[in-house]
Order: structure tokens, then sequence, then C-alpha cells
């Protein structure tokens, strides 16, 4: 099994989505027919988390080729393969994936009334898609996957969001497919190159400073778009509000970090001199990401745009750890910058999804996100207020969180490069304190809003076992790094040791 653990992890969530599809729901979301539908979902999603323990305890760290590799022709005219594997790097996005989607299946148990069946499905197939981003070494099947994404959101916004769903999701394709589009004539360009769409072929190919910088960009207007990064961040917010809570929480706590992995996958080892001549930029455009972005979130009323805009601003020390490389003599300092890149990405994705799932909490029972329509929650659900009070200081970054562990290590390596760096992305403690803590204290405390605040009733054990997950993980990752940090450290050294070298035509 473990030889294709891969491909299982892969396709088990497909194959269990066209099966939800095809047992469905008999027209009523209450009918028999619908709980095993749901129950369906909701073994294939565990059981794709529990093949994740063997496939981290076969893992091993010591080492940074890839493991668990599958390879197989698929295009063979084109050279195209079916080529899969992870690191260090996928390894933990892969395990964060599984973990999300099986709390996200629970959390719309009984929440979602129309078309469920179609809707639980869609998950259970973009959970599938999304890890096989994380293992794909092909360029073709890469691109395949990384569109195929957007139809299953596509559908979740447009069919079980907001009254604006259609703007939104109409934006969000947009904004995402016409990045991407760029990403496949780089691919195309390579090809022509290598006469192969193997990662590996691609990163050992020696390209002109004016190649690095073209295909730089054509990767760039991709990937900035899904982190996002300031200033094609514009439908994220829209998507956000207007999705139902699952989709924000997938959208947030896995689809986000696709910009992320793109530019540590393909950008730095593929472009190393294209991506040092672009260093300053990215620097420069991450810095205005956290700080401003942190500036907008605390002018917002809506408790989900405003944790949107927080997310772009969490996202914004992604990119900086990452490009902070060219910036720092010291391989040590680099390599903090870097791993506390990826650690915030796991960090974010457990805060961000839980932080929505607190906001769907209260939408069920209130049906609006408005802040103003809030107060004094804590009087009536206190073992919500103290979930959400939670994740609120991890969200801010509370020493002991999982908030707390990447940010510190980017603000760190940050100083090594340059005091102003550090000063700006610092920065963020304080601007999201003040915008996360301004949301708490209106929300949960202070005097009771409205009769519809004073007749609520406090987590159902369905909602409480969603959020005690999530708040043991952020503890737990705020308090005990190490495992994570070591699954990717061997990885990252490697990365840098490659990324050292020049790929300069003739050099």
């Amino acid at each position: 099994m473990m030889q294709n653990i891969l491909s299982i992890l892969i396709w088990l969530p497909i194959i269990g989505g066209v099966g939800v599809l095809v047992l469905g729901d008999g027209g009523d979301a209450t009918s028999a027919r619908a709980g095993q539908m749901r129950w369906l979902t909701l073994i294939v999603s565990v059981l794709t988390f529990v093949l994740c323990i063997p496939f981290y305890a076969a893992f091993d760290n010591t080492t940074a080729a890839m493991q668990f590799v599958e390879r197989m022709p698929w295009i063979a005219a084109f050279n195209v393969d079916y080529y899969l594997g992870v690191d260090g790097i996928s390894a933990p996005l892969i395990l964060l994936t599984t973990f999300i989607t099986p709390l996200v299946v629970i959390s719309g148990w009984d929440s979602i009334s129309n078309r469920p069946a179609q809707y639980f499905a869609a998950f259970l197939i973009l959970e599938g898609l999304m890890i096989g981003v994380f293992c794909a070494l092909d360029g073709v099947l890469f691109y395949v996957l990384w569109e195929a994404m957007l139809v299953p959101m596509f559908l979740i916004i447009g069919i079980w969001g907001g009254e604006r769903r259609v703007y939104a999701t109409l934006k969000f394709f947009l904004y995402t497919f016409l990045g991407s589009v760029l990403m496949l004539v780089a691919f195309v360009y390579l090809y022509n190159k290598t006469g192969s769409f193997d990662f590996f072929s691609f990163m050992e190919l020696p390209l002109t400073l004016k190649e690095q910088q073209l295909i730089f960009i054509a990767f760039l207007l991709a990937f900035a778009v899904k982190v996002p990064m300031w200033p094609v961040h514009t439908w994220l917010p829209d998507a956000h509000v207007e999705a139902p809570t699952g989709g924000s929480v997938i959208l947030a706590a896995i689809m986000l970090k696709m910009g992320g992995y793109g530019f540590i996958r393909l950008s730095l080892p593929i472009l190393p001199d294209g991506s040092a001549y672009f260093a300053d930029m990215m620097i420069a455009l991450s810095l205005i990401g956290v700080v401003y972005i942190g500036f907008v979130a605390l002018m917002q009323k809506d408790m989900k745009k405003l944790i949107a805009y927080s997310s772009i601003a969490h996202m914004g020390f992604v990119t900086l750890g990452f490009f902070l490389v060219w910036s720092i003599s010291s391989s040590s300092g680099a390599e903090l910058g870097m791993t506390g890149g990826i650690v915030q990405m796991v960090s974010h994705g457990l805060v961000s999804g839980a932080m929505f799932l607190c906001v769907g909490v209260l939408y069920d029972r209130v049906h609006s996100r408005q802040i103003a329509d809030y107060g004094g929650v804590a009087n009536t659900m206190p073992k919500f207020a103290g979930f959400m009070v939670l994740f609120a200081l991890a969200n801010a970054g509370l020493p002991g969180t999982s908030g707390f562990v990447g940010e510190f290590m980017v603000i760190l390596a940050s100083f090594k490069a340059n005091f102003w760096y550090a000063f700006l992305a610092a920065s963020t403690l304080i601007l999201g304190a003040a915008y996360t803590l301004w949301m708490i204290k209106r929300v949960l405390y202070g005097e009771v809003a409205n009769k519809n605040v004073a007749d609520l009733v406090d987590l159902q054990p369905r909602e409480f076992l969603v959020l005690g997950i999530l708040a043991v993980s952020v503890l737990l990752v705020g308090l005990w790094p190490a495992p994570l940090i070591d699954m990717m450290s061997v990885t990252v050294q490697e990365l840098l040791v490659h990324v050292s070298q020049s790929r300069l035509a003739g050099l």
C-alpha cells in the first residue's frame, strides 16, 4: 500500500465524491438516503486522514529526496507522465489538507439543506485534487490539477453562497484562471527547452537572465493571485464573504497555500537568478500586504471580510520568509525565514479555518455577519466564547499558539536582513491584535445587543468537537513545533543549496 499511498490519498476522496453523487440525497436533506450520504462522506474523509498516519510514520525526515515516488507514462507523445512524490515541503500540507476536510464535513453536517449530496461530493473531489497538486512533479499534471480545483470551489461558492455569490464566484474564477494560463505558457516554453515536463529537468536547465525574468513573471501572476498578494488580492474578500462556511474554511486553510507552495516548488528552484532579481520587489509587496492590509482589516464591519483581510496580511509573512533568502548573508538566517514561511502556512490553515468556523457558528444562529448585530455573546455562549478568544489570540500571534511560531521565525530572519524589514513585519503583532481584539470586544463582550443574541444556544456536541480539535492543534503546534520543523528542515536546507547555485546559461 505504501508504494501507492499518494495515488490512494488522491483518488480515494475523488472516487468517494463520485459515490456520494451516485447515492444522492433523494431530494430531501432529512431523508434516510441523505443521512447515508453524509456518513459515506465522513467515512471517506476520515479514512483519507487515517491513511496519512502510516504515511507520516514512514516519512523519512533525514533526506531531501522525493519519497513515495510513483511514475508512469500518461501522454507518451509529449513525455507527459503521471509523476508523484513528496518531500518535507509538501508532506505537511498534505497532512493539513486531510486534517481539515473531515472537520469541514462535520461542521456542515445539517446546515446545508439545498442539494447536500452535491455539496459534500464537491468537497471530497476538491480534497483529492488539492492533494494531487501537492504531489505532482510533472508540469502538465500539476497544471491540470491546479485548474481542476477551481471547478468544485466555483460550484461551492456559486450554488451555496450568499446573495452576491455569482459576482464573487466569477471574480474568483477569472482572477485565478487567467493568472494560471501564463503558468501553462511557461511550462510549454520549458518543455521546448528540455523535451520533458519533469520539474527536475526544469531545475537543471540553464536559462538566460531575461528568460528567467519572463518565466518568473508568468509564475508570479499565477501564484500571487492564489496567495493572494497585494495588489491582486481583491477577489478574496468577496469570495470569502459569499462562500458558505465550509468553502471559506477550505479556501483559507488550503487553497491559499497553493500560491506559496508554487513559489517554493517552482519559482525559487527553477529560476534562482530570476527570483534573486525580483526578490526586493517581492519583499516590498509582502510588507505592503502585511502593513497596509492590516489597516484595511481595521475598517471592516463584516466578520468574514475582516478575517479575509487578516488572511492576506498573514500570508504576506509566507512570501516574505521565502524571498528574504537573498537579503541574508548567513545560511541559518535564510533557513529560518524559509522554514518560518512554511510553518506560517500550516498555522494559518489551522487558525483561519477555526476563525471562519466560529463565524459560521454565529451565522447559523443569527443569520448575520455584521459585527454591529452582536454583543454580549459570551453571556449566552460561554463555551463558544472561550474557543473564539483562543483562536483570536492565535490570529494575533500570542506566544504559545501556532500563530506565533511562523511569524516569529520570519521576523527574526527579517532582522538579520534589514532592521526596517523586521520593524514593518513586526507591526502585524500590533495591527493583528488591534483588528482581532476589536472584533472580539464588540461581538463577545458588553451588553447583549438584541433579542436574537439573548436567546442563543451554546455549542452543540458536533460544533464543540470541531472547535475542540482545532484548539488542541493550535496549541500543540504553538507549544511543540519541533515535529513540524523537523519534517521540513533537511528539504529546506537542500533547497537553499540549490537556490544558491546560478542557472544562467553559459555559467
